[in-house]
């Protein structure tokens, strides 16, 4: 039997931080989900083994203290090793965060949906690994419809 995904989820917002966790139930129950307010949060659990790995992070980019950039940058180093998809979930649509974030390593770049639902079917696109095809990015043409 194949272990469940597990995922963290990095962002300062708390209403956000709880309509992820929301979302990701109604999406599969059993997925493990660790939820950290801050970029240092996540860094320390992570640094002191207290959680494995995760098969994806899930991390704001508009945070205090470290932000989104800085906490990229230090999870890239921490997990230089592991598969861990890092997807920035955002609400910037600037070209520029973008660009940065998938230049420093992350996987995928999203900004945060309007509706409970948009937020559901985004997670469940990315947790399918049919992301490639519906968030493709004109940096790689070759995922382009």
């Amino acid at each position: 039997m194949r272990k469940p995904q597990q995922i963290m989820i990095i962002d300062d917002d708390a209403d956000d931080r709880s309509f992820f966790q929301e979302a990701i139930q109604n999406i599969s129950p059993v997925i493990e989900t660790h939820i950290c307010d801050s970029g240092i949060q996540a860094l320390a659990m992570l640094e002191e083994k207290r959680i494995q790995a995760p098969d994806f992070i899930f991390l704001d980019f508009n945070m205090p203290l470290m932000n989104g950039r800085e906490c990229l940058i230090e999870l890239k180093k921490l997990l230089r090793h592991q598969l861990t998809n890092i997807v920035i979930l955002s609400t910037s649509d600037m070209k520029e965060d973008m660009e940065d974030a998938l230049r420093l390593g992350a996987k995928l770049f999203l900004t945060k949906p309007n509706t409970f639902q948009e937020l559901c079917n985004m997670l469940k696109g990315v947790l399918e690994g049919s992301w490639q095809k519906l968030f493709s990015h004109p940096a790689n043409p070759d995922t382009q419809a």
